[in-house]
């Protein structure tokens, strides 16, 4: 075999290329359809959803209509075509066969249907008095239409459109060729017929598959309110987790801290111990927040989730930007030698200037806000205020817990925390907090033990 036969020219390959990308043409649609047209599957008639007792009221209705154009196709062939034998026994039974089989295999029904019609033409090709229809009968095209229904119904709009174009052909090449004489036609009303009904089986089945959709929207969409009712329920569980746990292991572990300086000369165990009490409450705290870091996340086993060290006072900067981005105009100011602090006292700061801040952008928007730290000798001073809002604030659904958790955690440092309107307008919230916060714990702690020695 020679190079040429194994390698295709570029000239091949870029027209089998081109030939590839196009569209397939008219020729590989009426394929298709032809395929289709001859596909044999089994696609049963679903039920009624609604109401449950109906479900298989359509089933009923097609067997009726089996039975019924059974008995009518007999006697419209005995009385009105004096047919007898054969011809008047089978096609009969085929067109209710017909009608039943197309409720599970449409494209097997259309065929009997049809083939049965062609043969009870030919047996009243030669018993066609003046004006009679052919190669119709009226009963045949009225037996015709169920089974196109239920075609039309379950197959796609190119399928049923080659149905009612086969019927229609064969209406009319059996008319143009094979029509006795003084025989009516047939072909007016078979044609508006059969349109008709594929145009109905079209925009019901179109009904069908939308309300079908419409359902399986609605189940995603309940899953998605349950899952985010599950998100909500976890940052809920989060934030009462943090309220009852992390502020007292907090305490303790200050306390902890703080307690070998309130008694005079402390043996060692009780350091020791005290050093462990102190570790343990660290250690809870620690395991709090890793708890509380997979509550809130949305993908708790993503193990690309690091854990973040809390935040301090060194992040102001980004947090007012946050705040600016979000419409605020903030201004700060700093006075005193700025210095790093224990952590608790950094954190708590960090929290209600946090906290103020989201409180002026809920309900003061388009006010100007000041946020001032002064760093004193023993107490760190902090003051949020706002002016009077520039625009209606929405309604919050909040339950108005950021002024009890300020509080809160400058009480649990032994600080102060004040909040109220401005005489001029506006909203201010001002604390001190201690540089130490065993400061203000030291002396009644050191009056308790001496009232018990």
């Amino acid at each position: 075999m020679n190079e040429q036969s194994e390698h295709p020219s570029p000239e091949t390959a870029s027209a089998a290329v081109s030939t590839a990308g196009r569209r397939p043409g008219a020729a590989a649609v009426v394929r298709s359809v032809v395929r289709d047209l001859f596909d044999l599957k089994s696609d049963p008639l679903p039920k009624m959803s609604r109401p449950r007792w109906l479900a298989w009221l359509p089933h009923v209705v097609v067997v009726y209509l089996a039975v019924f154009f059974r008995f009518i196709t007999v006697e419209q062939l005995s009385d009105h075509y004096q047919v007898s034998g054969t011809a008047l026994q089978v096609p009969p039974i085929l067109i209710g066969l017909a009608i039943v089989v197309a409720l599970r295999r449409p494209m097997a029904g259309f065929w009997i249907s049809l083939g049965s019609s062609a043969y009870i033409a030919w047996a009243i090709h030669d018993h066609i008095g003046q004006g009679q229809s052919w190669p119709w009968m009226p009963a045949g095209i009225f037996a015709f239409a169920p089974v196109l229904l239920l075609v039309a119904l379950r197959v796609p709009p190119r399928v049923t459109i080659g149905a009612v174009s086969v019927a229609i052909v064969y209406t009319g090449l059996a008319e143009g060729f094979f029509k006795p004489d003084h025989s009516g036609t047939s072909a007016p009303g078979a044609t508006l017929l059969f349109a008709f009904t594929g145009l109905l089986g079209y925009a019901l089945r179109s009904t069908r598959l939308a309300r079908t959709k419409l359902v399986e929207q609605e189940t995603l969409t309940e899953a998605e309110r349950s899952r985010r009712t599950l998100l909500e329920e976890r940052s809920r569980i989060a934030r009462e987790l943090h309220d009852v746990v992390a502020h007292h292991m907090s305490v303790i572990s200050i306390q902890a801290q703080v307690a070998p300086y309130l008694v005079e000369n402390p043996s060692e165990e009780l350091k020791e111990n005290l050093a462990g009490i102190r570790a343990n409450a660290l250690e809870a705290l620690t395991e709090l927040r890793r708890v509380l870091g997979v509550l809130r996340s949305e993908h708790p086993d993503d193990p690309a989730g690091a854990h973040h060290p809390q935040p301090t006072l060194a992040e102001l900067d980004g947090l007012v930007d946050n705040v600016r981005a979000a419409g605020l105009d903030v201004t700060t100011e700093i006075a005193g030698i700025r210095r790093p602090l224990t952590p608790g006292v950094e954190l708590t700061a960090y929290r209600i200037v946090q906290e103020a801040l989201s409180n002026c952008l809920r309900h003061a928007p388009g006010s100007r806000v000041e946020v001032g730290i002064a760093y004193g000798p023993r107490e760190l001073h902090l003051c949020i205020a706002n002016s009077a809002p520039t625009r209606q604030a929405p309604p919050s659904p909040g339950a108005g817990h950021g002024l009890l958790g300020m509080r809160e955690r400058a009480g649990m440092l032994g600080g102060e925390l004040a909040a109220g309107p401005r005489p001029g307008g506006g909203y201010e919230v001002s604390a001190v907090l201690p540089m130490d916060p065993a400061t203000p714990n030291t002396t009644g702690l050191s009056a308790e033990t001496k009232k018990e020695a």
